[in-house]
């Protein structure tokens, strides 16, 4: 007599279904990763290169804010100095104050590729400007001619350097120093995000790259200038234009300073490429945050020597730093601020699909 075979039976409706089981030999089952929440950093330990960046650019924060006040050069036994007025103070305590509170911030360990980036791209702009200090104390009497210094026009025929230039140019020293031990540190920073800027990072490139351009092309010329003057003859009554000397251009000058304005213009074009590159988001904040403040910096001494010397006028360069300074702490802000539709993998309960090779059910 045959025995029936009981009839399977069916899941009730509405169950869910369970997971088969792996087939002998399998790989073992993995879930599906999902990416991690957007703005949500991922930190690790700060290693101490990171915080001795940090630090030295502190110092040079504050030596360069004690730098403004003392006596900057003395050029012809006239004594210079960038602390001539409250707007002149403000201005040359730009610099200094962004790198107090970057450093500050990158020694206590916090957001340390953001200080990092910001320390490498601001120690990358100083070696130009360095080599533009050393001339202007040392080797300007060589070649003397007219120049702007402190938002003086004077001829550079005696020069001796004081305190503040000395102190400015330790401040300079040390932001290169803080530079490269960032530079050091930087592939020993744990620090990730959910990678929120990528579907922006082509704009953001393009914007630098344009700003970069026209702050270059804008370097290259005077910020400040002597304007021409029209000279009337009484004989005959002809208007003569009478060109006067004026200060020289950043690659018009000799020697350190020819040297230097080379490796200014190119750091600011080379930074402005990489910066907006740097992952996570606040890397490239810290890093398009320095670019900035360099630019906004050369815009407001331009403006700042305009407005102290009666025989200068601000140029159309000038006016181009200062706006394009402005243009990239828009885009630094954009960057920082950039937060996109977050997009979220959910699994569906109410369909499973198996894994041909490992039998692991993923949801759509």
């Amino acid at each position: 007599m045959a025995t029936r075979k009981p009839a399977p039976r069916r899941p009730a409706a509405g169950a869910r279904r369970t997971p088969p089981k792996a087939r002998p030999g399998a790989a073992p089952r993995r879930p599906v990763r999902e990416a991690p929440p957007a703005g949500r950093l991922v930190l690790g330990d700060v290693p101490v290169l990171a915080r001795v960046s940090g630090a030295l650019l502190l110092l040079a924060g504050l030596i360069g804010a004690v730098a403004v006040f003392p006596t900057y050069l003395v050029v012809g036994g006239r004594e210079l100095s960038l602390a001539t007025g409250p707007v002149d103070v403000l201005v040359a305590l730009v610099t200094p104050l962004v790198a107090v509170a970057v450093g500050a911030g990158l020694a206590l360990g916090r957001v340390p590729r953001f200080g990092l980036a910001y320390a490498a791209v601001a120690g990358a702009l100083a070696v130009g400007r360095l080599f533009i200090e050393l001339y202007q104390g040392t080797t300007s009497t060589a070649r003397p001619g007219v120049e702007v210094l402190a938002g003086d026009r004077v001829l550079t025929g005696s020069v001796q350097t004081a305190t503040g230039w000395t102190l400015g140019l330790v401040a300079l020293g040390l932001t290169v120093l803080a530079a490269v031990l960032a530079l050091l540190a930087w592939g020993r920073t744990v620090m990730e995000d959910a990678g929120e800027l990528d579907p922006g990072r082509p704009v953001l490139a393009g914007a630098a790259v344009l700003l970069g351009v026209g702050a270059v092309l804008c370097l290259a010329l005077p910020a400040a200038d002597v304007p021409d003057r029209l000279v009337t003859d009484p004989t005959t009554g002809l208007v003569t234009v009478v060109t006067e000397e004026g200060p020289r251009a950043l690659l018009e000058r000799p020697g350190l300073a020819l040297l230097g304005g080379l490796l200014l213009a190119g750091a600011v074009l080379l930074c402005a490429v990489v910066a907006p590159s740097l992952r996570p988001r606040l890397a490239a904040v810290g890093g398009l945050l320095a670019v900035a403040v360099a630019v906004l910096q050369a815009g407001l001494s331009g403006l700042r020597d305009a407005r102290h010397s009666a025989d200068l006028d601000w140029t159309l360069p000038g006016v181009g730093l200062l706006l394009l300074g402005l243009a990239a702490l828009a885009l630094t802000a954009l960057a920082w601020r950039w937060q996109p539709r977050e997009r979220e993998l959910r699994a569906d309960p109410r369909r499973v699909e198996d894994d041909d090779d490992h039998g692991w059910p993923t949801g759509r």
